[in-house]
């Protein structure tokens, strides 16, 4: 299947990381590139980006993709998590910008047998690197109720985390769950009728907490910020596309944070802390796709761009 991404916010991304001819940049979720062409159109015969991705059929469509540019792009399969030490592998100190798309791809969960899908029937699967061994079903089949429950309740924010976990142990203890159609049918079970007739898809949240507790996004997202703010150079930008509340409150409170790391009491007159701000956040409110945009891809509906600036 040919790796189809169409990428969100492009030109409001790649504006905010006020590219420099001769810059370094990092998009740490490379995808299909789109993102990443974009910002090497705009560097000149100095300039460099480097390309970071975990998913295996990404890195393949990005090369393709990045082929004109190949003397100034590097591409490493990596999670971002680990992209001080692939700046450290390629003897590159500080960059000047890096750009995160966070989620899955449109290619991702059009793939049926990735099982990101709760749409088409396929084995249960979601990892993002297929080399790692966690999946879905490994989460669906093994872990106890409570810790279900959790998953389900925090990165899916469903109100039947509860219902829906009691109703995965006891499908399971008559057969194990392989599948993505039989999932939802189990969740149907355990959401009312009338609350499946009034909001989306029963399964969303619960596709969505899986796939978080899957590939570790949240945690990938919290402990990246601050490493990746420090190894911007004075004026550089990190910028950072989200889509759902979880990610954008995570980015929004890093960012917050590195700004104004201060916490001496509101009534102390000067600072005894020693904590010093990295920078200013450039984004007040998070800048969302067009209506224009909205309307000609549905998933960039929820998007929401975040930028902080290093300070010099």
């Amino acid at each position: 299947m040919e790796f189809v991404h169409r990428p969100v916010l492009l030109t409001e991304a790649v504006d905010a990381l006020q590219i420099r001819p001769d810059g370094i940049y990092v998009d740490g979720t490379l995808g299909g590139g789109g993102h990443s062409s974009a910002i090497c159109r705009r560097l000149g015969a100095g300039g460099r980006l480097i390309g970071i991705d975990q998913d295996g059929e990404a890195i393949e469509a990005a090369a393709g993709r990045l082929e004109t540019f190949r003397t100034q792009v590097t591409i490493v399969r990596d999670n971002y998590a680990n992209f001080a030490a692939v700046l450290d592998g390629l003897g590159i100190g500080q960059v000047d910008g890096i750009l995160l798309d966070i989620g899955v791809s449109s290619h991702q969960i059009d793939t049926a047998k990735r099982g990101f899908s709760y749409k088409t029937d396929a084995p249960l699967d979601m990892r993002m690197d297929q080399r790692t061994s966690l999946t879905a079903r490994t989460i669906v089949n093994e872990y106890g109720e409570m810790e279900l429950f959790r998953v389900i309740r925090d990165y899916g924010e469903d109100s039947f985390a509860r219902n829906i976990a009691r109703h995965i142990v006891r499908a399971r203890e008559k057969e194990p769950i392989e599948t993505t159609g039989q999932l939802v049918e189990i969740i149907r079970a355990a959401i009312p009728a009338k609350i499946q007739n009034k909001g989306g898809h029963p399964a969303k949240k619960t596709f969505q907490a899986l796939r978080i507790e899957c590939n570790h996004e949240l945690n990938v997202l919290q402990d990246s910020i601050d490493n990746m703010i420090g190894r911007l150079r004075p004026g550089g930008r990190l910028a950072i596309i989200t889509f759902h509340s979880l990610e954008d409150r995570i980015v929004k409170n890093r960012f917050r944070e590195n700004e104004n790391p201060c916490i001496c009491p509101p009534d102390f007159p000067v600072c005894v802390c020693g904590r010093t701000s990295r920078g200013r956040v450039v984004t007040r409110k998070p800048i969302v796709p067009s209506k224009e945009e909205q309307e000609t891809n549905k998933r960039a509906k929820s998007s929401k761009l975040r930028v902080f600036e290093r300070g010099v």
